[in-house]
């Protein structure tokens, strides 16, 4: 039996910034299979997380979780905004994160 994911495949592609400022509390991330702004209006308000390991053991668990928000669609090429609940580290600019498909506009 296949199994059935049910987030969407994104890649953190670094923070919203103009020719000098950076912001760091809006993450860019870009979505899977997704090309252009029409198809990116699906995905606002879906929540996101970035997932990653750490050194340390937490109630025998090394992994964590930062969860964040879409925002809103960011340019036409299919990029989305996100908001976390911490700003995302610089290390995750290019690391994976997972776009949940829920809450659902639907």
């Amino acid at each position: 039996m296949p199994s059935t994911r049910l987030y969407a495949k994104g890649r953190v592609t670094g923070n919203q910034r103009g020719k000098r400022n950076v912001r760091v509390n809006t993450s860019l991330v870009q979505v899977e299979g997704v090309a252009t702004k029409e198809e990116a209006q699906f995905y606002l308000g879906k929540r996101v997380a970035y997932v990653y390991t750490a050194q340390r053991p937490i109630n025998g668990s090394k992994i964590r979780i930062i969860w964040g928000k879409v925002t809103r669609s960011h340019g036409n090429g299919g990029m989305v905004r996100a908001q976390f609940r911490q700003n995302l580290p610089a290390k995750s600019f290019g690391h994976s994160v997972r776009v949940m498909l829920y809450p659902s506009n639907i």
